[in-house]
């Protein structure tokens, strides 16, 4: 067994018992998969995460790929092959795959259940999985023949990347200068230099399918004049999938990271010295939008990514504080006192509480979104690019969705990222920082969460502009009155929450009252009404800040929903085997709620005193 253990316990007390997942089981999209059968696929994830996955994260970090700048190639460490390998051997891919090709209907809660022991065992295998959303994308957006080559890239295990960085850009993604050239043919030629390129070389497959943005010679500025094409490394003889000529774009370099070392980053290069040949996707000139369908799955897995190495973290620090003797019990000053396990520490079980809130409290709000996401798929029959009917449940779902996903990425890679270097490796002292224990290697390969798919900056003005302003606060009102409807649900369980409700409450006013000084800032901002355009420095100065803040909200709320049910199974009487982890999230949503919301009140109170000073500094004064 590897570094890696699955809370499995966990993920189905909280799709089953909290969320109530099992009612769409049986049903609609879902009829031919029931509660037994989706225990029984987090089951064997969980096996094959905690073994064959888990084995290679160390060595593939050790010896992590090789790039051979002359052939433009690269050679992947063999441990790591195996594991992957044994993924696609269990085809996992069918969970992404559609169904017209032989894929699984499965909710999304349930499929993001099973990523989140995928990238807690080796995420770099969830990400050269990606082969198969992005086929099925390909596959529904595509054109007859784009949709010849999804069914080749699924056949074939060929990986599949996204495109969008450049050098020069960065996340300025309008910037872009790579040009998409049409031919007589009616295919186009691309030329130009994209970074930061996931699974953009390998030696794993025989060929790789690259979805580009590029410019259209003579489209406008900015995103709207972005189109996606489809580049594969080698041309594919789509009736009888033959691979035929190299196609012009190569891995000019693999980026030497910090971490997630076997994840190959890469640099390509289109059209040096031989044309690098593309289609249009779906023939029509709508890049951006196609895109950002891929950018949200990718940001609802960084998310993920992020929490499954979180709970592995602190899994990790659990077992080892439960082992580690050392000093006597604070109330046993005694030199003779005999010596106790470090559980027994004050401070050690703060940290480890803290750890277990997040942890949980994170995994309810990825599956939370999922739910969302669960609902429109049963309105759209699975399919990833109608969007419901305007005004229905399902349409206000996916609003949700939209309205949490910023919060999955950047709550959950910015909590992870600090918790995993601050109290997982902590708990270990010293030997934490040695690599006979995973969690330095977690701390490296976790930092990439809060820069992935936007940096947590970014997300926050999607959050506050995008998600809140230009929903005109719909998604927000909803979500706030779940909450608000909770806090005041007082006497449920004999009064047991009482003290939490009222206090989950007050949090929700501080947050509201951050939505309101930003919401107010940006009206007065406004030339036409006479205000002054400065006033956005004050909004821009506390999108994390709400971000962040609203995060822990929701966390708050979720690990009180789930403390909740655990108190009516202890009261209706759970198994014995049952009541530590009952027990568990009852402790664990109390601390969170006494010790993190609170918090809440100082980030209202610094929002609300925030001017124009820090703007008025000049640059030399940094």
């Amino acid at each position: 067994m590897g570094h890696y253990q699955a809370n499995v316990r966990d993920i189905e007390f909280t799709l089953f018992e909290v969320f109530g997942r099992g009612e769409i089981l049986g049903t609609g999209i879902y009829e031919d998969l029931d509660v037994e059968a989706a225990k029984d696929i987090l089951g064997e994830i969980a096996r094959l995460a905690e073994n064959e996955l888990a084995e290679s994260l160390v060595d593939s970090d050790r010896n992590p790929p090789v790039y051979d700048p002359a052939a433009k190639t690269v050679v992947i460490p063999e441990s790591f092959k195996k594991s992957y390998r044994a993924y696609l051997d269990g085809e996992w891919g069918k969970l992404d795959t559609p169904v017209e090709l032989g894929g699984m209907q499965v909710p999304p809660s349930l499929r993001w259940a099973v990523a989140e022991m995928v990238c807690g065992a080796n995420p770099a295998i969830h990400m050269y999985g990606a082969t198969f959303s992005f086929a099925k994308l390909l596959w529904f957006l595509g054109n007859d023949e784009q949709k010849k080559l999804a069914k080749l890239i699924i056949d074939n295990a060929w990986h599949t990347t996204m495109v969008l960085t450049e050098p020069d850009a960065g996340s300025d993604v309008g910037a872009g200068r790579t040009k998409a050239v049409q031919q007589p043919d009616g295919t186009w030629h691309i030329t130009g230099v994209k970074r930061f390129i996931t699974s953009g070389e390998s030696d794993m497959c025989d060929n790789i399918v690259h979805f580009v943005l590029a410019r259209p010679e003579g489209a406008g500025v900015g995103t709207k004049g972005l189109s996606l094409f489809i580049v594969p490394k080698y041309h594919v003889d789509l009736e009888t999938g033959a691979l035929g000529e190299r196609n012009g774009v190569y891995a000019t370099n693999v980026e030497k990271k910090m971490g997630l070392k076997v994840s190959t980053t890469c640099e390509l290069t289109f059209g040096d010295g031989a044309p690098a040949v593309g289609t249009l996707l779906g023939d029509v000139h709508d890049g951006i939008a196609q895109m950002f369908y891929i950018i949200e799955g990718a940001r609802m897995f960084v998310g993920t990514k992020a929490i499954a190495t979180l709970s592995a973290g602190y899994l990790n620090a659990l077992a080892y504080a439960k082992e580690r003797v050392q000093g006597a019990d604070l109330t046993t000053p005694s030199k003779d006192a005999p010596r106790v396990t470090i559980t027994h520490h004050p401070d050690v079980r703060r940290s480890l509480m803290l750890q277990k809130a997040y942890a949980e409290g994170l995994r309810a709000l990825v599956l939370f979104t999922a739910m969302q996401q669960d609902a429109v798929a049963l309105a759209t029959d699975g399919d990833p690019t109608r969007h419901p009917e305007k005004g229905s449940p399902a349409d206000l779902a996916a609003r949700m969705s939209d309205l949490l996903l910023p919060i999955v990425k950047g709550l959950g890679s910015e909590r992870a990222w600090v918790l995993l270097g601050t109290e997982s490796l902590q708990t270990f002292g010293g030997s934490g920082f040695l690599q006979e224990y995973p969690i330095e290697q977690y701390v490296r390969d976790a930092k990439i969460d809060t820069l992935y798919e936007g940096t947590t900056a970014i997300q926050g003005l999607d959050f506050f502009f995008r998600k809140i302003v230009k929903d005109h606060g719909q998604s927000m009102t909803a979500l706030s009155m779940q909450i608000q409807q909770f806090a005041k649900d007082l006497g449920t369980n004999a009064g047991a929450l009482d003290t939490e409700r009222e206090m989950l409450g007050k949090a929700l006013e501080n947050v509201q009252g951050i939505v309101g000084f930003m919401a107010g800032a940006a009206f007065q901002s406004d030339p036409r009404t006479g205000g002054d355009l400065r006033n956005l420095y004050k909004v821009a100065q506390n999108t994390t800040r709400l971000l962040l803040g609203a995060g822990d909200l929701v966390v708050g709320w979720l690990l009180l929903r789930q403390a909740e049910v655990a108190l009516a199974a202890l009261e209706a009487g759970a198994a014995p085997k049952d009541e530590p982890f009952y027990q568990g999230k009852v402790a664990a949503a109390r601390f969170f709620t006494r010790q993190v919301l609170p918090r809440l009140a100082a980030e209202r109170a610094m929002a609300e005193a925030t001017d124009n000073s820090l703007m008025d500094v000049p640059e030399a004064a940094f």
